[in-house]
């Protein structure tokens, strides 16, 4: 078996596990629901197959929608996260994504920054669009996916450098 599809084997796991077992169970405030499940979606080898990752995206979604009794919110969301990040990597890299040059979990760069941040923003408002699904909640809607979208970030930035792989 291949390292790299060990490794996301086991970064879907773990990543699951962690947003069943512990946030899952933090809702502070009524707003802030954090969701580092979605770094799976994110860390995905940028050359890999764009096919296995749709699938394991809305797997993974799926799951977290059974463990968080919800009726596909989240495998709506991270489908269509996982469908967008191709575009969200020209947007934030440019060039180098022609390359594939490309590592997320290495030093952290404002175009890493902005490339998670957006990757957030936009699975939290589909997410938070689906389960609200009434105009009339908009407002509250766009604030929680704003508190969300500020833990989530901080969160997932926190569980990218505690993976980071050593420097040989």
């Amino acid at each position: 078996m291949n390292s790299t599809v060990l490794v996301n084997i086991l970064r879907f796991i773990g990543l699951l596990a962690l947003q069943v077992v512990v946030f899952n169970r933090l809702n502070m405030f009524g707003y802030l629901n954090p969701y580092p499940y979605i770094l799976f979606i994110m860390l995905f080898p940028v050359n890999g197959n764009r096919a296995a990752l749709l699938v394991s995206a809305f797997l993974l979604g799926l799951c977290v929608d059974m463990f968080a009794d919800t009726s596909g919110p989240h495998a709506a969301a991270s489908v269509v996260l996982a469908y967008l990040r191709r575009p969200f990597f020209k947007l934030t890299f440019g060039i180098s994504f022609e390359y594939q040059t490309i590592k997320i979990n290495d030093r952290l760069s404002p175009e890493r920054f902005s490339f998670i941040l957006i990757c957030i923003v936009a699975h939290h408002l589909i997410l938070y669009l689906l389960e609200a699904f009434d105009l009339g909640l908009i407002f509250s809607t766009l604030l929680t996916t704003l508190y969300s979208t500020i833990f989530t970030f901080i969160i997932s930035i926190i569980i990218i450098y505690l993976i980071k792989p050593a420097k040989e």
